[in-house]
């Protein structure tokens, strides 16, 4: 099939792929169809962390009548088909032994395990393998992904609300109602598309945060408290035991099984060994919800890639400003019922 072709049903793959979000990390995003003289016979995605990939599904998904066709079919899949034992059998094998012939790819998986290895066992086989169809796109989707094993750190948005004139809080932190109930609900689906959430403790103590995404569906994020005495009361909502929360602190500390602890030292630049150890708990991405000094050590450290700002209508007298963004590229802008939302790439 021509360029056109190849490009509209890897479209297909990655409009599949997307369903897959919140639901399937540390895994990566993936849709696959299979097509048979233009026409899609079948088709599928990875639905959930340690169930089958979109491969399986797309294959399990053909119907009686069309089965005969799935050698005769061309499969399109948007990342790089597995080679290893994971959670699943390798997607590879699959592919062979369905005898299918030909596979169109969207982009290679450079995570270790794979790395290639799949396009190999499919060569190996004798199926031809094209690899580069929207690229870029196939990338995109999975950039949590691909920033966790290329960089060796979680994927980091920062999100903060301001008002018009680019405040985030009260006068001496005191928390201010800025964005709107849409604009709310859009921040708790952004959580559940994350690993983690992150806060410090000033505004943990201010706001008392419950830090889930109970205006949305999905899986909540893990909570992440930077909290190096462990000031936070015991009767706040970070302490109620409900979602999985680490307490990011200078010293271990018996929490009666409550959360977690990170033991760093303060001393030192903190965000880098933070970076290593979520990397090293496979917490792929974490949304940074502040506040204002949290947000601004991580922009200095240059340890973000997605930037989320949400300015509201109303105007505040006096409180604390928002953070500076620098080094940044508008990308969209939305407008949600009066609310202004910014959405930027570091560059």
């Amino acid at each position: 099939m021509d360029s056109t072709f190849n490009e509209f049903f890897m479209q297909r793959c990655l409009e599949l792929a997307a369903m897959g979000a919140g639901q399937v990390a540390p895994n990566p995003m993936v849709g696959a169809v299979l097509v048979h003289q233009g026409r899609i016979i079948g088709e599928g995605y990875h639905q959930q962390y340690g169930q089958a990939h979109a491969e399986v599904n797309c294959v399990n998904s053909v119907p009686e009548g069309d089965r005969s066709l799935i050698p005769l079919a061309t499969m399109y899949v948007s990342l790089e088909p597995c080679a290893h034992h994971g959670k699943t059998p390798p997607c590879a094998d699959l592919i062979v032994s369905q005898g299918i012939k030909q596979v169109v790819i969207g982009c290679v998986d450079t995570f270790s395990e794979v790395a290639g290895k799949g396009i190999e066992k499919l060569h190996k086989a004798g199926i031809s393998v094209q690899t580069g169809v929207l690229e870029a796109a196939c990338r995109d989707i999975n950039r949590r992904f691909f920033t966790f094993h290329e960089k060796k750190r979680p994927y980091i948005v920062l999100k903060w609300a301001q008002s018009s004139n680019g405040l985030m809080a009260g006068s001496n932190g005191a928390p201010v109602k800025i964005s709107n109930a849409l604009s709310d609900r859009l921040v708790h689906k952004w959580r559940s598309e994350e690993m983690g959430i992150l806060v410090g403790t000033r505004t943990a103590l201010s706001d008392n945060p419950r830090l889930n995404n109970r205006l949305w569906t999905g899986k909540d994020p893990v909570r992440l408290i930077i909290d190096r005495e462990l000031k936070i009361p015991r009767s706040y909502h970070v302490w109620d035991g409900s979602i999985p929360t680490i307490f990011i602190t200078a010293a271990e500390t018996d929490t009666n099984g409550l959360t977690e602890t990170l033991t760093l030292d303060f001393q030192q630049a903190l965000l880098p060994q933070l970076m290593e150890k979520l990397h090293h708990r496979k917490i792929q991405s974490v949304l940074v919800e502040g506040g204002s000094y949290v947000l601004q050590r991580f922009m200095e450290a240059a340890l973000w890639d997605e930037a989320r700002i949400i300015t509201g209508t109303g105007t505040l007298p006096e409180g604390l400003a928002a953070p500076v963004l620098t080094n940044a590229l508008l990308i969209d802008t939305v407008e949600l019922e009066g609310d202004r939302i910014d959405f930027y790439s570091r560059t």
